[in-house]
């Protein structure tokens, strides 16, 4: 399987790719730019041109993550710095060859229409997209419910893609941390998760895995990640998602804790060996 984890882009794209072939990975995420920022970044093209060849020699499969900042449901005063970011996020990407750029799901607080979140993300969705030509696609992540329910369950994420005017250039990326702590997926309920996902053909569309254990119990709603062995979910459980036959050739990226006595190395070898 096509094991990762986040990489920083401190040495480049190129420096990135080289840095996750180090470590025995085969497949990477890193922050376009900025995470703390919303401006357009000028991109280095040679920089990401390098990478992509470098990716497809290697046979590394790559995906982007937007700033925090980004808000598919932020207001009008922001809006035009999340569209303007995102389609800054989308070029790089396409560049460096990656599958697309993770965006979480919108969150709207205290809406007086309980709608107008989803009619938000929506609207920005179509307004980026309708200027958007690229191969790179826009992968939606589900939320753990920290800020309330919205963005955590699979119907959702399929609804929100098939009402947006370009639905191909939208896929899913699907975080096993959020999955948990939203209590969509408990630990034990995999088998029914599984098949409401086929039957709403939500791993049609699925292009990447945030591979992430929880420091919190499931239901939590807390978004807090913990190393694949040292969570509450167990190893058996972790070990019956991966061992799903609806997962295709996608990237399954680490975003853990990374220390010196347990590096991301260390859990990309841990993961290999536990699969076989």
């Amino acid at each position: 399987m096509r094991f990762g984890s986040h990489i920083s882009i401190r040495d480049g794209y190129l420096g990135a790719a080289r840095h996750a072939t180090k470590i025995g990975a085969k497949a990477f995420q890193y922050f376009p730019k900025n995470p703390r920022s919303l401006s357009v970044k000028k991109m280095d093209r040679h920089d990401a041109s390098e990478c992509a060849t470098y990716c497809k020699e290697h046979d590394l499969l790559t995906i982007a993550h937007t700033p925090y900042a980004t808000n598919l449901v932020a207001d009008k005063d922001q809006i035009g710095l999340v569209i303007d970011s995102l389609l800054n996020d989308l070029e790089i990407a396409n560049e460096c060859g990656s599958i697309g750029v993770v965006v979480h799901f919108g969150v709207l607080k205290n809406a007086a229409n309980p709608l107008e979140g989803y009619q938000r993300m929506i609207g920005t969705l179509n307004d980026v997209l309708s200027r958007w030509d690229g191969e790179a696609l826009i992968l939606l992540e589900n939320n753990a419910g920290k800020s309330g329910p919205t963005g955590t369950t699979i119907e959702e994420l399929v609804q929100i893609r098939q009402l947006t005017e370009y639905a191909g250039k939208i896929g899913f990326c699907l975080d096993t941390c959020h999955l948990f702590a939203s209590g969509v997926w408990d630990g034990d309920n995999w088998s029914e998760v599984e098949a409401k996902g086929i039957e709403l053909g939500y791993f049609d569309h699925l292009k990447a895995v945030h591979l992430n254990n929880s420091a919190y119990p499931t239901r939590s709603m807390k978004d807090r990640h913990a190393n694949i062995p040292y969570g509450e979910l167990k190893i058996e459980q972790v070990n019956e998602f991966l061992a799903s036959t609806v997962f295709g050739d996608i990237p399954f990226v680490l975003e853990t804790p990374h220390e010196s006595d347990f590096s991301h190395g260390d859990e990309i070898k841990f993961l290999n060996e536990m699969m076989g």
